[in-house]
């Protein structure tokens, strides 16, 4: 529970703004599950089972989790709860990489509770990885473009060359 608390107290000590998670933490939960005494119990346990999972390192810990996720906002749930399951679906899908996805949860969650700052603050990272990665892909573009240019240049250099000897 120690490094739970650590990785969560990171979001506000200037660290990470998402928090990661380890196997410990993960098998700790799943613990609490198994131990649970009643459905309230397991159901709270479930939620933290769940935060873990899409804030673990393993893209299969984090794919579990988005599975979890998915399949409880099925179940009747109060807003505040609702919230929280598409705000963890957010971060699970921004860890897999899946940005589209996850900014359409965040706008859902916004939708429920349009100042939550945790919500603001990965839809702020959402924003910037997309807009990094259009960089990164443009810039891979014209750098192909550029390589087809230079490749087109220098055979239309040596058709034009050898054209040239022939007369």
């Amino acid at each position: 529970m120690e490094k739970f608390m650590d990785s969560v107290g990171s979001i506000f000590s200037g660290g990470d703004v998402l928090p990661w998670c380890d196997r410990d933490i993960i098998a700790g939960f799943e613990r609490e599950i198994a131990e649970a005494a009643n459905e309230e119990q397991k159901n709270d346990s479930l939620m933290r089972l769940s935060w873990a999972l899409v804030h673990s390192r393993q893209p299969e810990d984090v794919n579990r989790g988005i599975g979890m996720l998915e399949a409880s906002l099925d179940r009747p749930s109060s807003p505040l709860q609702t919230r929280e399951k598409l705000y963890l679906l957010a971060v699970g899908h921004y860890r897999t990489g899946d940005y589209t996805r996850s900014r359409q949860l965040l706008e859902r969650c916004l939708e429920i509770q349009p100042d939550w700052r945790q919500a603001l603050t990965l839809q702020r990272l959402v924003e910037e990885k997309t807009r990094r990665d259009g960089m990164i892909g443009m810039a891979i573009i014209t750098g192909a473009f550029g390589l087809v240019g230079l490749v087109a240049g220098g055979i239309i250099a040596a058709a034009s060359s050898s054209s040239s000897r022939k007369k």
